[in-house]
């Protein structure tokens, strides 16, 4: 089974950025899914972004114009690029990797820290 991690979170001010990483431990060729979702504190988790198999992308309206998510098969990565970042923007940012166009992921990571300072 796949191991996902991820990396790049720490503290920011509002309007900085951070570029996130999460590391498969195997092959995402065959992974159609791939996404991110965040927690923010006393909060449920939400969907961030995602990309498929084909480059085709989808993101939450709160984050549209501001991330971009990207994924390299021949690295085994998935990424996720936060600019222009505000507050609202903290939590704890899990990726999750999937094979079937729909269904439970088959993989996610344990989360990397977001925060943003006003």
């Amino acid at each position: 089974q796949v191991q996902l991690v991820e990396s790049g979170g720490g503290l920011v001010q509002a309007g900085g950025s951070l570029n996130l990483s999460c590391a498969a431990s195997g092959s995402i060729g065959d992974f159609y899914f791939v996404g991110w979702f965040r927690q923010p504190p006393g909060k449920q988790r939400e969907f961030v972004a995602s990309i498929n198999l084909g480059g085709s992308t989808i993101y939450a309206d709160s984050v549209k114009g501001r991330f971009t998510i990207s994924r390299d098969n021949a690295k085994n990565t998935g990424y996720l690029q936060m600019n222009d970042l505000k507050a609202e923007d903290t939590g704890v940012y899990i990726c999750g990797m999937r094979r079937a166009v729909i269904g439970k992921m088959d993989a996610w990571g344990q989360g990397t820290q977001v925060t943003i300072s006003s």
